[in-house]
């Protein structure tokens, strides 16, 4: 396994989109914050990297999403196998 991956897919492996598209599209819309080493920037574009250790925040529905990166997935699993690839910092993810 490398040691990160596209923005888009890791969100849609993780659970929180349907389709990979629609991750896609809510990444190149610029809602979603990544953190990395202390540094803030917006990815502009679906292909963007992800890793172990980066914090994003992005707004779903009418919650705040706050995580943090714990792993990258070879696939798309059942909900509990995803939960593992992140952690919640504030309140529930």
């Amino acid at each position: 396994m490398t040691d990160s991956a596209r923005i888009d897919l890791w969100l849609w492996q993780a659970r929180f989109f349907k389709t990979r598209a629609m991750a896609g599209a809510f990444v190149a819309a610029g809602r979603v914050r990544r953190i990395r080493d202390g540094v803030e920037s917006r990815p502009d574009k679906g292909s963007r990297s992800v890793r172990p250790g980066d914090q994003l925040v992005f707004v779903l529905g009418a919650r705040i999403v706050d995580i943090e990166v714990l792993a990258l997935a070879e696939r798309r699993g059942p909900a509990a196998e995803a939960r593992t690839l992140y952690v919640a910092l504030s309140g529930e993810a």
